[in-house]
């Protein structure tokens, strides 16, 4: 089961990643589902570094870093996608 939640949330942060960045990026939708979910491990890695990752309420904090991974992956990786593909 956590699993299909792995791949759900790597859908929503990968998603919200691509909201976040400017452009076009030509990636399919599986690959921003992979680099989502690789986002999420490396952003809760980092909350988990910084303290930050379980707070009281909602970790706001820990969700931004997230998504943050997850832009940079996908801004550095759609360049590469697109040149292979062209």
């Amino acid at each position: 089961m956590s699993f299909l939640w792995a791949i759900i949330a790597g859908l929503v942060i990968g998603l919200l990643a691509k909201l976040v960045i400017p452009g076009r990026q030509p990636i399919p939708l599986w690959l921003t589902v992979l680099l989502g979910i690789l986002g999420g491990v490396a952003g809760n890695g980092l909350a988990t570094a910084f303290g930050v990752r379980d707070t009281g309420g909602i970790d706001w904090i820990r969700h931004i870093l997230q998504i943050g991974v997850a832009a940079v992956l996908i801004a550095f990786v759609s360049p590469l996608w697109a040149r292979r593909h062209a």
